[in-house]
């Protein structure tokens, strides 16, 4: 049923992943005219009914309630979530594991694609329980949270479904004897799930950076615990919800999806990685627990985004107003709270040449700083980039962060709690606080030498420390080209020359390639062959054909 209903879809995506070009079945356009009119009010009125409640999961294990989420911008949300012991949870989907490895891989792929489709009909709420979980602004709440996020599920699934019918399921093989009759065999594969996947979501884009892993290995047959960030449960409770409806209705079991909600007081990612049964972990954190992972959670294929320093390199220019506008957007999205978001500033130490004439180093600086108070003048408009801090220690972090240099433009809270505009500090080129990231709306402008010392020193930084993105402002094409290949080989995605809308921190589902996989920042790349394909196996029998 589900199949038939959504393979046009299904083949749309496939033949976008090919052609990298940009398509989506999910508008990111938050309009009463695609989504309802009273889509806006209900999906705030469902959200509204949730708050100061337990949230109702039908069938998942529970021995206990859970939930302590606070709105970045005030209020508790008042929910309690079903929670149960790690082992309980590692026994219903071991309970469950044979059945959905083999269950028909298109009622799998059919029920995912429902399951998307459901939500992005619920946008609207996801939207709110994004906001008031992580600090997003309203706009990027919607898009990042709702049809980006199920474009980048979306993108797995096609990219699983393609591999899966990469060989055959079987084949007559016959291999020549001379004079003698030829050997012949018939061969049979079946594609073997690894195990149990374990998802651990972050803080700040509990949908977007999980929603790929958790489809891929759902879609591959393999159970998915999902362990949410204990500040932004609700999200991923509400996939969790709509992914076991789904599966009810498809004759799945309802199993093959749990929640693993647990506490900061009492963690349970570490008992659940680190069990013999978990075969699969996505993770999106810090690099100190990416760093545990892999020494402690030895039996398990990790799939990691981790932190990284990405830089702007600013050579050159043919739209000065252009360029600092759109790198103000860039550096006051969400507050820097992006793993795409940028840190280091490279502007030569003999300044630039631009279209308004030669830029000192101070000047492009002030530039920036111009442009960022320019935009951020306007509250409403301001509220809307910037979002809300979702954890204090970000805020303290700025606090500390305003010693290490020179202020360019200091960082100041809006007309609302938890928030902070982006602090640019100017500090001498090689300083130590540079070589590490400053996770916020925290922004190095360091000197160098000229601007292929730059790019050098930026490529180099990403090879060594990992980063996610890259940004080159130059007029001078040879070196643009040195840059291509200088980044490349730091394992980092480059953008040039971008004005307008478009903003080195957006990663487009089908065909940006998100994080490479090739440098500290990350081991594994949404979504490339590698990411679906190693959550699987072919097992053959075999057998001579019968004459």
């Amino acid at each position: 049923m589900f199949w038939d209903r959504h393979l046009p879809t299904l083949n749309a995506a496939g033949a976008a992943l090919l052609a990298r070009e940009f398509w989506t079945p999910y508008p990111e356009v938050p309009s009463g005219k695609i989504y309802g009119e009273t889509a806006r009010d209900d999906g705030l009125a469902s959200y509204q009914a949730l708050l100061n409640k337990p949230f109702d999961i039908a069938g998942h294990p529970e021995t206990a309630r859970i939930g302590a989420e606070i709105s970045p911008y005030g209020d508790a949300l008042g929910i309690t979530y079903p929670a149960a012991e790690p082992q309980a949870l590692i026994n219903a989907a071991n309970k469950i594991a044979d059945a959905f490895a083999a269950s028909d891989v298109k009622i799998r792929i059919g029920a995912l694609l429902e399951t998307l489709a459901r939500l992005n009909a619920q946008s609207f709420l996801m939207g709110n329980a994004v906001m008031n979980t992580t600090g997003q602004a309203f706009p990027m709440a919607f898009q990042a949270g709702g049809p980006h996020a199920q474009d980048r599920a979306l993108e797995a699934v096609a990219a699983a479904w393609a591999e899966m019918q990469r060989f055959p399921a079987q084949a007559v093989w016959e291999k020549p004897q001379g004079k003698q009759a030829p050997l012949r065999l018939e061969k049979h594969w079946t594609l073997i799930p690894s195990g149990l996947s374990l998802a651990i979501g972050c803080n700040t884009f509990p949908t977007w950076n999980s929603f790929p892993g958790i489809f891929a290995s759902l879609a591959t047959g393999n159970p998915v615990i999902i362990k949410p960030h204990p500040s932004a449960v609700l999200p991923l409770a509400l996939a969790v919800k709509t992914l076991r409806e789904v599966f009810v209705e498809a004759g799945l079991p309802a199993d093959a999806v749990l929640l693993a909600v647990d506490s900061v007081d009492a963690p349970i990612a570490d008992k659940l990685a680190t069990h013999s049964d978990i075969k699969l972990i996505d993770y999106t954190g810090s690099n100190a627990f990416g760093d545990w992972l892999r020494g402690n959670a030895v039996q398990a294929k990790l799939f990691t985004e981790e932190a990284g320093i990405n830089t702007i390199t600013i050579a050159g220019t043919d739209n000065f107003l252009a360029m600092v506008d759109n790198l103000a957007f860039a550096l006051s999205l969400y507050s820097g709270q992006m793993c795409t978001a940028p840190q280091n500033i490279y502007i030569p130490e003999g300044g630039i040449e631009t279209d308004e004439g030669h830029k000192s180093f101070d000047d492009v600086a002030k530039g920036l700083a111009d442009a960022i108070d320019r935009l951020v003048a306007d509250p409403a408009r301001a509220a809307a980039i910037c979002g809300a801090i979702a954890n204090p220690a970000t805020l303290s972090r700025v606090e500390k962060a305003r010693s290490l240099g020179r202020i360019i433009r200091d960082s100041a809270p809006l007309d609302y709690k938890n928030s902070a505009t982006p602090l640019l500090i100017a500090v001498e080129a090689g300083d130590e606080a540079t070589k590490h990231e400053w996770f916020g709306p925290i922004m190095f402008v360091i000197p160098a030498k000229d601007g292929d010392a730059a790019i050098q020193t930026a490529s180099s930084l990403a090879r060594k420390k990992g980063a996610i993105t890259a940004a080159l402002y130059d007029t001078n094409e040879p070196r643009i080209q040195r840059a291509a290949i200088a980044f490349a080989r730091g394992g980092v995605n480059l953008s040039v020359n971008l004005t307008g809308n478009i903003f080195v921190n957006q990663s487009a589902a089908f065909s940006d390639f998100h994080v490479t996989g090739a440098n500290p920042a990350g081991n594994a790349c949404l979504t490339d062959t590698a990411f679906v394909a190693s959550r699987f196996h072919h097992a053959m029998w075999r057998r001579p054909v019968a004459e």
